[in-house]
């Protein structure tokens, strides 16, 4: 029976790059799929575009795309990834110089738009799920994205694309594109659909189900995370998959992994809502069968809602944090004077929060090992933080805390202090048929 080899290159915006080139030389691939957003990821990146046009595609795309590029294309491994976040045209384009740069002549880029639906959720001020509406947050509001299902992935690749780069798709979705076009799915085929959401789900995390997030020292070992592995899915036309990962590379691909990936960030196994499908992995079956070699059957889905889930990134308040460390003789008593002192300083003052915390850290950063005679700890460090309603009051609490350099007990040192903006995010449900997506292409 037909089997696709389908290598996870990313299971975020952030994660390391090494694996991703070692799945391309040695995973003996027929795609690798770069997973690359998270809820507020693509706010972020919403943000970024508004400063630059050109910009608010993932930071590490133009990095990962000259390390696995050359590769892909010389072993004719076609990439799939949600990299171009809030600007997939513009990533697409970034892509296309990459390759020309690095002298690859023939290869297609796809850039899969549509998932932008800001404009739709403000004509029909749509409710979200914190109580609010889009009307009632007015230009708090960064951006709104709809997960869009595989259709238009498979498209792209029917169409010859070498990469494909999208927005806020689904998670699951582009892993089972791939799978969609090389075995002929139905798009209302209910059970392989199901089925190829478990592909994608047990891939889309990269290293967490060959160990990475799943490490308890003495309880759950794993070995050589330093180099780990990410995963393989060998994928059957008929649903059935196979977890391993590349020979000699470190974590570990169990039954416990697997199923600690199966579980993760499922609400209801049995009910697990996607564009494409509701997918059920109540019964799915999880057999090792061969060091790194799980195999997963089972999986089975119903027809999809019609409905799409929108993240919609607002801006929820701004906050500001401070703080000092104390070493020696007494110094937990002098951190615990110098908190007293920020939350008096913060009252006289008038700063305005909605929410403040104020920690004590510290063990051994300052003095190694060292502990004071009377056995409280030898070192801390005080940590001011409060929520605002704006980056001015914000500011103010890291200034209190830096104050206590010459106003508060002795010995303080190492003052830090900083502000951020905070972006919330809260959901909405759409029509599907409210996003028109589009699939252009560019040319090397």
């Amino acid at each position: 029976m037909k089997t696709i080899r389908i290598g996870a290159g990313a299971g975020y915006s952030g994660d390391r790059i090494e694996p991703a080139v070692e799945l391309a030389e040695k995973g003996d691939l027929h795609y690798l799929v770069f997973e690359c957003l998270a809820e507020r990821t693509i706010a972020l990146a919403q943000q970024a575009r508004m400063k630059d046009p050109r910009a608010g595609y993932d930071p590490l795309l133009a990095k990962r795309m000259r390390a696995v590029l050359p590769i892909s294309a010389a072993k004719g491994v076609r990439i799939v990834t949600n990299m171009g976040a809030a600007n997939p045209v513009a990533a697409a384009e970034a892509t296309r110089d990459i390759a020309l740069k690095l002298g690859l002549g023939g290869l297609k880029i796809a850039a899969v738009t549509g998932d932008e639906v800001l404009p739709y959720l403000r004509d029909h001020d749509v409710a979200l799920d914190n109580g609010e509406t889009v009307a009632t947050l007015g230009n708090r509001v960064v951006s709104a994205n709809a997960y869009i299902g595989a259709s238009p992935i498979v498209e792209a690749l029917k169409r010859g694309a070498d990469v494909v780069i999208t927005g806020r798709a689904a998670d699951p979705a582009i892993f089972m594109a791939p799978l969609i076009l090389e075995f002929g799915w139905a798009m209302d085929d209910w059970t392989m659909l199901g089925r190829g959401t478990l592909v994608g789900h047990l891939l889309e995390c990269a290293g967490q189900v060959t160990g990475g997030y799943f490490a308890d020292p003495g309880a759950k070992d794993v070995p050589n995370l330093a180099r780990l592995g990410f995963p393989i899915g060998e994928a059957r036309a008929d649903g059935e998959l196979v977890i391993t990962k590349v020979d000699g590379s470190g974590g570990r691909v169990t039954a416990r992994t697997v199923k600690e990936q199966l579980l993760y960030e499922i609400h209801d196994p049995s009910a697990y809502f996607q564009p494409d499908v509701i997918a059920d992995f109540s019964e799915v079956q999880v057999e090792e069968i061969g060091s790194d070699r799980v195999r997963v059957t089972g999986g089975k889905g119903a027809a999809r809602t019609g409905l799409l889930k929108t993240s919609v990134g607002y801006v929820d308040s701004y906050v500001g944090e401070g703080q000092m460390s104390y070493a020696g003789p007494n110094a937990v008593a002098r951190a615990r004077l110098g908190i007293d002192i920020v939350c008096e300083r913060l009252a006289l003052t008038g700063v305005r929060t909605s929410e403040t915390r104020f920690d004590l850290i510290g063990i051994d950063s300052l003095h190694g090992a060292a502990r004071s005679r009377d056995g409280d700890p030898y070192e801390v460090r005080i940590r001011a933080v409060g929520r605002t309603d704006s980056l001015a009051e914000a500011m103010r609490i890291g200034e209190e805390v830096e104050t206590l350099y010459t106003n508060g007990p002795a010995g303080g040192g190492g003052a830090w202090k900083t502000t951020r903006e905070i972006i919330a995010v809260a959901s909405a449900l759409i029509p599907a048929d409210a996003v028109r997506t589009e699939v252009s292409i560019v040319e090397t």
